[in-house]
Order: C-alpha cells, then structure tokens, then sequence
C-alpha cells in the first residue's frame, strides 16, 4: 500500500526561512522540528544579535551544542549546517544586517517566523515598544525587500486583549493607533513616558501584553500583498514528546511552580484550583505554525488569519487537576535535595495570600536565615522568597483569573491536512493527555531545570524523613499552642477565681 505523502515536508523540501527568535524557547524548538522533520530545507538563516565578548560565529557554534539538537547531532550532524547565522539586532533598521546578508536573504527567502520579542511582564514601555511593537516594524521593513517571499508567520499571545472574557480569532482594535504610540514614545523622555505608562496601558495587565496587541494592528496595516498569519500561544510549557518528553529551558510560569513544590520552597500559591490555566506544551505552537506557513503560501490571501493555540477551550485542566498530577508525579518521582516535605495550597485572596505566605514562607525563612548567622553562613533565604514573590506578583493577574481562547482555527486547519501531516505536525490539544504530560513535565523540571539525578529510592528515603521531620513539626507546633493556650486559660481564668 502506497504511503500518503506529508504536503508540509514536501512544501519545505528546497526552501530557505529566515528566524527571528530563534535563541529563544520556541525557535530553538523551530529550527530543531525543521531540520528532523523537513530533511530536504535548504536553509535556515537564524538572526542573531552579537554579544559583548562573544560573535555571532561563537554564538552559532553554542547554540548547535544545544542538549536539544542531541539527537540531530548524533543521527544526522550535517544537519546543523544549514542552519546559517545572520549577524543584526531588532533595535536596528533592517536589523542592522550587512548589506551582503541582507541581498541574501531577500534573494533566497520564502517563509519568514518572527518569534523574537521581550516576554517580560514587568519590562518599562519603552524597551517592550522597542522589541514588540518596533521590532515586528523594521522585519516588515525587510519582509516588502524580499522577492520569494510566500508567507510570514507573526508569534504573538493569547494574553492581549484581556478585557473581554472570549478572546477570539480575529484582531481587536486597540485603544490608540500603533502609529500614535510610536510618536508619543519617541518624543517623551523617560520620566514622562514611566508617569503616563499606566494610563496608556489601560486595562491592559502590564506592557507586555500591551504591545502585542499594538503589533497586531501595526502588522495588518502595513503587511500590504506580504502573506500574514499571526498564531497566537497561551501559556507555553514544557514538551509533551519532541525534541524530548518534558523538555523545559526556562523556570517560567508553572514550571516555577513545579519547581517550586518539588524542592519544598513553595508553599502556597494565589490562585483558585478550580480555575483553568491555559498551558499548552511547547511542539503545538511550533507545529501550528509550520502548518500555518504552509497554508499561507498555497492559499493566498490578503486576510490576515489569526491562530489561537490554546487548550483552554477544546481539553481544559483546572489548577487544581494540575496540583494533584504533579503532586502525584513528584512523590513516585521525588528529588533528593529538598529542602521541606512537597506541599502546596491554593489561595485566592490577596489578604488571605499574604498572611499564608509570611507564615509558610517567611517566618520559616528569617528563622533559618537567624540560624544561618550562628553558624557562620551566608543568609539567602529571605532573598530567595522576596525574589520569588516578585516573580509570582507578575503572574497572579492571570493565576487569578480565567479566559476562553477560541482556538477553531487550528481545528479547521487540521482538517485541510494529510493523515501523514497531522501525525509529523501534531497539534491537536484534544488529544492531549493531561496525566501523561503534567508527569512528563515535573520529570523534565526535575532534568533540566533543578539539575537533581538522585537516584529515586535514594530521594524516596530523604522524601520520607523530611515527611517524618514535618510530622514532627506539627506536633511540636501543637504542644506549644496548648502549653501557651493553658497557661493563658490559668492566667484568666485562675485570676477570675482569686478575685472571687
């Protein structure tokens, strides 16, 4: 029986795209997914800005030692020759690519993904206009140079537009033109610019999220007959199955979480269990917009199609659902260096947070840290949670909330797909298994980002003194309370008796 041909490997057999981003979480994912799954591409020029000490040539030789081209390294090491480096900086007109490169790219190029963005919540207006509102500019810039261009595909966010409770697939006016916002950024200083920031982002929960939304509307009004697909991504997370199973480079939103209750240090987090927090494993949005790319090229248009890729509303899992997997992952599984018995408590309101918090976080904290002292040691783990708490401020807009991402799009595309694609390009979320994954994921965290190759029945020993330690604990804990409740039950009661 004749085997179905994939429409997307052939689609890319012979071509060349150009990456912005491509360092980052998702591109590395890009390039990797390209040259396993796409053999035949002919390039993939990859924008990199250089480093103080460090050139774009050094920069490539790092990012090809990446753990996750391991695989394409050992089956295939020609592979990574491919993959070009393009020495600019998105603060730069035209990126500030050499002549030479710059008519090389526009020679050669078919398939543009911008992924390249500052995903800082907390970053000032003008550095987040600069990166994601300026930087998709200059790239549409080069985009009308190139002569083959077929098709670019824009990484922006499911998190924009956040003051409606249906988020759909279509591009939503925004307070202020891109245009006017670029004028009042360039001609305010920074003092000026801090003061009106708030104003200026409005409902908006932080400038993040403030200028994806304005790049939106910059694109589509300046794409003119360029081939536009903008996919946008919820929360991004560890890989379900490629590169590898659990696969995470960063300690960002849940995965902090996962590391967080695995080592012990994260005892209560602002949320409510029965919200649902939108995660979507890393491959999907990758998938999506290779799949996307695709479909832009073969079926022109000038309507700009937007991508929700989301799990949200076609697989929902709850915070709660998220607890008890993990939880479960981290005690068949657990780490040896630990510094309390895993546990993590839900708690929506900010007051009743905060108390939690100073009780399970920082009273222990300043009492370890006093220890610390008496020893002769350095005292860090005040400063620990402190940073912590600053990095969880900035999540708890979202943590304490919920949206509906309409993400038909991506269902419809999939139909438009051969069986053999939507097997190599995965990104049905319907067919996510949550147990699966969340294990996957906490294993990952455990791999990746804590380091810890404790054996398990080593770790399985530590994991139950420390449960013995906390059992003990409480009852010391207890009888203190009942020593201190008695005596002040003497005190009040054995006064009243005398007074009689």
């Amino acid at each position: 029986m004749e085997t179905e041909l994939s429409n997307l490997v052939e689609f890319y057999r012979g071509r060349s795209v150009f990456v912005t981003g491509g360092t980052g979480f998702l591109g590395k994912v890009l390039v990797e997914k390209l040259l396993r799954s796409c053999p035949d591409i002919k390039a993939i020029y990859l924008l990199i800005r250089p480093k103080k000490g460090q050139d774009v040539r050094s920069r490539i030789e790092e990012f090809n030692q990446h753990i996750v081209f391991e695989n394409l390294r050992r089956d295939r090491p020609q592979a990574m020759d491919k993959v070009i480096p393009v020495a600019g900086d998105v603060t730069l007109p035209d990126f500030g690519i050499s002549p030479e490169d710059l008519k090389l790219l526009c020679d050669s190029v078919s398939i543009v993904f911008n992924s390249a963005a500052t995903v800082r919540f907390d970053e000032d207006l003008r550095t987040a206009v600069e990166l994601n509102v300026k930087g998709p500019q200059r790239l549409m810039n080069v985009c009308h140079q190139m002569k083959r261009l077929e098709a670019l595909v824009h990484v922006s966010t499911a998190y924009n537009n956040l003051d409606k409770e249906s988020i759909e697939e279509v591009i939503y006016p925004t307070p202020i033109t891109p245009r006017k916002l670029l004028e009042i950024v360039d001609c305010l200083d920074e003092d000026m610019l801090t003061s009106i920031t708030s104003k200026l982002v409005g409902k908006c929960p932080n400038t993040y999220a403030y200028t994806k939304a304005i790049a939106e509307q910059l694109l589509r009004e300046e794409h003119g007959d360029i081939p536009l697909a903008i996919v946008r991504p919820s929360t991004v997370t560890a890989a379900l199955f490629e590169p590898m199973p659990g696969w995470i480079d960063n300690i960002n939103g849940p995965t902090g979480i996962i590391a967080g209750v695995g080592k012990g240090f994260l005892r209560v987090v602002r949320s409510r269990p029965d919200l649902v927090g939108d995660m979507i494993p890393v491959e999907f949005p990758i998938h999506l917009m290779l799949a996307v790319a695709w479909y832009t090229a073969t079926h022109k248009s000038n309507e700009v199609k937007v991508y929700n890729c989301s799990t949200g509303d076609q697989n929902p899992l709850s915070w709660g659902e998220f607890r008890t997997i993990a939880f479960d992952a981290w005690m068949e599984k657990p780490g040896g260096d630990i510094m309390w018995y895993p546990s993590i408590s839900f708690i929506s309101g900010e007051w009743n947070y905060t108390i939690a918090a100073y009780i399970f976080h920082y009273i222990p904290a300043y009492l370890i840290d006093f220890l610390a002292r008496l020893l002769g040691k350095q005292p860090k783990l005040v400063r620990f949670y402190s940073k912590a708490d600053r990095a969880m401020a900035c999540l708890n807009f979202y943590t304490i909330r919920q949206w509906r991402f309409i993400s038909d799009n991506a269902i419809l595309l999939l139909d438009k797909m051969s069986a053999q694609d939507r097997e190599i390009f995965y990104f049905d979320v319907r067919q996510i298994n949550w147990r699966q994954y969340i294990t996957n994921y906490v294993a990952g965290t455990k791999k990746y980002i804590l380091k810890d190759n404790t054996p398990v029945e080593e770790a399985k020993i530590i994991i139950q003194r420390f449960y013995w330690l906390k059992k003990a604990t409480q009852a010391i804990l207890l009888l203190v309370v009942f020593f201190f409740g008695l005596r002040l039950f003497t005190w009040i009661f054995g006064g009243a008796l005398q007074a009689t």
